[in-house]
């Protein structure tokens, strides 16, 4: 009875929920068509509004913005300034709500499985919130609380982003979103499962096996649920508090080059991308190391489409235009023309770039804070003059951490040759053996079987 309390994923859950929410989207319906068509709308100010608001509604809608905010003329600048700033910092929910969650996973007693369990929210999400807990073996974990009544919030914030991107398709339609949409509700849908990320911890403990600057927590198997993650506790700081505290070179370097490792070595040696590397999702050990969190925006891609990338990158080194038709069309863009090739190009030099730079340098040279926000504006324009694109499933989670890295290491202020630090993970790439350390790395993993809807 208390666990069918807490989580109504029934038609009222959902009906509430979209009563929260359908005022929200339907206002920024109306605001981008009015910005579309040169009205005044109110612009920053509209935009710190439903900032506000997402963030008090704690779920997927956030999740949704977050993601939209990286994504080339998604969304007006305003809206996505303001919702790129989104992270880790939702209002958490009272003790009242955690002991009642713990007693739905974990049923009447639960305190038996603990020494101790902090009262007081350690962090808190879009999803959930996480508690500092000590286990009666004496081990510190971590309890991550799912949100009470998420399924039907995802289902009603789907549907009402699905009416927003519906409008906006309707005033601008370079980039056609449908897939992306998808790729969202999945993502998120396995983001509510929490033995799922258990898997994906366990996936990523086996791929960063050799990196040992990189600590990803382990799993408690035997107090996780579908909506209860307990992992062993990690200490570490935010990067934010570590540039502030004043930073050598060498540790800027060694952060840096760890980050990148973090990311990339899963990604070209194992087709996994963790699709979320803002800076709320890892900590600064005491030697400088890295701590990898949250693991439920984890996409595990064919080998076929990593093949895509690199192709891509040799194809923009050597100017070789069919080899870049090849590589779009591996990552999953359908009719491509010569002249939406060299638009799509100009976006990912931008982001190939520094990886092809043999020297020392910032991820990002020139005094020019806004070039990214530029050369978006010309690609956007570009593909509305050449007929626009669809955006493939596969591009979104891998544009968003090429992105978000890049955010990363022009906050740390950091000089790296980023070309070595590529090559030194890509120089050996051979398609059927990322296919055959894949395959292993998912078997030892164990993911659990998708529930029924």
């Amino acid at each position: 009875m208390a666990e069918r309390d807490l989580d109504n994923t029934g038609v009222f859950g959902e009906l509430r929920r979209m009563v929260q929410t359908t005022g929200t989207v339907g206002g920024i319906a109306a605001r981008l068509a009015g910005h579309k068509m040169g009205i005044r709308s109110g612009g920053a100010s509209h935009a710190e509004d439903l900032k506000s608001i997402l963030g008090g509604l704690k779920g997927p809608l956030m999740k949704a913005a977050q993601l939209l905010s990286t994504i080339p003329g998604a969304l007006p600048d305003e809206y996505a300034e303001e919702l790129a700033q989104l992270q880790a910092n939702a209002p958490p929910m009272g003790w009242n709500f955690v002991r009642r969650r713990m007693t739905a996973e974990l049923g009447a007693g639960w305190e038996k499985n603990f020494r101790s369990f902090g009262r007081e929210a350690s962090a808190a999400a879009s999803l959930g919130q996480v508690h500092k807990a000590v286990l009666t073996d004496g081990r510190q974990v971590a309890c991550k609380l799912q949100y009470p009544d998420m399924n039907a919030a995802v289902e009603a914030d789907l549907r009402q982003f699905r009416m927003a991107i519906g409008v906006y398709h309707r005033l601008d339609n370079a980039i056609r979103q449908d897939d992306v949409v998808e790729e969202l509700t999945e993502r998120l849908r396995e983001e509510l499962d929490y033995l799922r990320e258990a898997a994906n911890m366990r996936l990523y403990r086996s791929v960063l096996a050799d990196c040992p600057e990189v600590t990803v927590p382990a799993p408690v198997d035997e107090l996780c649920t579908r909506r209860l993650l307990t992992m062993e506790w990690v200490n570490g700081r935010g990067l934010n508090a570590v540039i502030q505290a004043g930073l050598t070179e060498e540790q800027k370097q060694r952060i840096a080059r760890t980050l990148f490792r973090a990311w990339y070595v899963p990604l070209y040696q194992y087709g996994v991308v963790h699709g979320d590397p803002h800076m709320g999702n890892f900590t600064v050990r005491d030697d400088y190391g890295l701590n990898l969190l949250d693991f439920g925006a984890i996409r595990i891609f064919s080998p076929a489409f990593i093949k895509g990338n690199l192709d891509l990158y040799r194809a923009l080194q050597t100017k070789d235009k069919e080899l870049a038709t090849q590589a779009y069309a591996a990552w999953g863009f359908k009719d491509l023309t010569p002249d939406k090739v060299d638009v799509l190009n100009e976006w990912a030099g931008f982001l190939y770039e520094p990886l092809m730079d043999n020297r020392v340098r910032y991820i990002q040279e020139g005094n020019n804070p806004n070039q990214g926000r530029e050369i978006l504006t010309r690609v956007h324009e570009g593909l509305q003059r050449t007929g626009g694109v669809r955006l493939p499933r596969e591009f979104v989670l891998v544009d968003r951490s090429a992105v978000g890295l890049g955010s990363v290491f022009m906050r740390l202020k950091v000089k790296m040759n980023w070309y070595e630090l590529f090559h030194e993970i890509v120089q050996e790439f051979d398609e059927a053996a990322l296919a055959a350390r894949q395959k292993a790395a998912v078997d030892a993993a164990r993911f659990p079987a998708t529930p029924a809807s």
